[in-house]
């Protein structure tokens, strides 16, 4: 079954009071403590029900309190105990365990495949009702309706996008060092719902997301030679982009998914082409003699940033999509590589290399404002959350002795005050983050 044809249908919002004072979490500051929120068990009736209500609140809880910025109070705390979603919040109950936002929700079967789902959000100290839903949604759709609902808390108490209904598509790795099989899987962000989309038969590479279709693109080794392709995941085919005679790698989506912008190396040089997916005609865009690789285009496809050693040492340089006006961003210590573009467009993420270590940072796309997120022995491979507020990345340590340490996937937001693992089945690298699913 396609995966859109999972999706719930959404009823009205109802009763979206507007507040008497703004509840709003600052995403920007460099430190913060998280809001205290309370969410209680699922109003309900029937043992099977308030299962599907559990596990839809658990889901919810994780997803808010991983982004940081939400503290769930324990519900051992609570003195109040909804009967029905009408009822009205005591307020002075809430507030007296300090709860700032209060979700109230309610669960019921409609049918044998049915259940609908009602949430409302409470600014507790105003004693408003900041949004309210209904959903309803088949029972196997349950995680997904749990991700919409922390999606929509999310947005009504800080103001930017959810990122909780996603999709992560990243490379699975599995073997010895030596011969290692490497393969894509995809899974939610929340490592749920996990499932492979390549044998491993042939080793893949650097997947990229469409920004608007359910589609990747990557590189795979088929005999010695690594080919870029695109597969469309809901129908599994997967075809060819292009015949270049040598190798193609690094490719991504321009962000009306119409062209892919990858590198071709031919005769010792490295240069990056576009290649237009309807005509299947490629532009070459840079024409150095040295290694220009990783592009990434601004959200408005009017730029493109690339990391390139035309200058002696591996630094991030910016070009107008055509190819024009290309010209450096990047000025500290060390190299830098695999820049990728915020979705809001106002940083670009990157790894750098330098004093023997790994680092992920973000910069200003004039290269000012230089930050360092996180770091290690190996730590590659940024790519963005839809809203641009949180990066993920691989993380590798230091090996101990003759075997190999561990590749593991993490997340940390913009302060860097939050970095936490991805659980995966095995190891984990080249992360890509889907847009919010349609």
């Amino acid at each position: 079954m396609k995966f859109k044809q999972l999706f719930l249908v959404m009823a009205a919002v109802f009763f979206a009071l507007p507040a008497k004072a703004e509840l709003r979490i600052d995403v920007t500051g460099a430190t913060r403590d998280p809001m205290p929120i309370a969410i209680p068990e699922f109003i309900h009736e029937g043992f099977f029900v308030g299962q599907f209500g559990d596990k839809i609140r658990g889901v919810v809880v994780a997803d808010l309190e991983r982004s940081g910025l939400f503290r769930v109070i324990n519900d051992s705390s609570y003195i109040q105990e909804f009967k029905s979603i009408d009822e009205e919040p005591t307020f002075v109950d809430w507030k007296a365990i300090k709860a700032q936002a209060l979700v109230q929700a309610a669960i019921s079967e409609i049918s044998e495949t049915k259940l609908k789902i009602e949430f409302r959000l409470w600014d507790v100290f105003s004693e408003q009702q900041l949004k309210g839903q209904s959903f309803t949604t088949t029972k196997d759709n349950w995680r997904r309706v749990a991700h919409v609902i922390a999606d929509a808390i999310y947005e009504r108490l800080t103001g930017e996008q959810g990122y909780f209904d996603t999709r992560v598509v990243y490379v699975s790795e599995t073997g010895p060092a030596t011969k290692r099989v490497k393969r894509l899987a995809i899974m939610d962000q929340d490592g749920e719902n996990h499932k492979f989309l390549t044998s491993g038969v042939t080793m893949a590479l650097t997947p990229r997301f469409s920004p608007n279709l359910q589609k990747i693109t990557y590189m795979s080794y088929s005999g010695e030679v690594p080919k870029v392709y695109v597969l469309d995941i809901e129908t599994g085919r997967q075809i060819l982009l292009g015949n270049f005679p040598g190798m193609t790698f690094a490719p991504r989506f321009s962000p009306d998914s119409k062209k892919v912008i990858m590198s071709y190396a031919n005769n010792g040089k490295t240069n990056i082409y576009e290649m237009d997916l309807a005509t299947r005609r490629s532009k070459q865009l840079t024409f150095s003699n040295a290694i220009d690789t990783s592009p990434s285009y601004s959200p408005d496809g009017s730029q493109i940033v690339f990391n390139s050693d035309r200058g002696g040492n591996q630094q991030l340089y910016i070009m107008n999509a055509d190819g024009s006006d290309v010209h450096r961003i990047s000025f500290g210590s060390g190299r830098y590589a695999t820049p990728v573009w915020s979705p809001r467009g106002d940083y670009i993420a990157f790894t750098k290399m330098a004093g023997g270590q790994f680092y992920i940072g973000i910069m200003y796309p004039d290269g000012s404002g230089e930050r360092l997120l996180a770091s290690g022995y190996l730590v590659e491979g940024p790519t963005w959350s839809p809203n641009g507020r949180v990066l993920m990345y691989f993380r590798q340590d230091k090996p101990n002795g003759s075997r190999p340490a561990p590749v593991k996937l993490y997340s940390i937001d913009l302060t860097g005050y939050n970095e936490r693992m991805i659980v995966t089945p095995a190891d984990g690298s080249d992360p890509a983050w889907s847009p919010l699913l349609p």
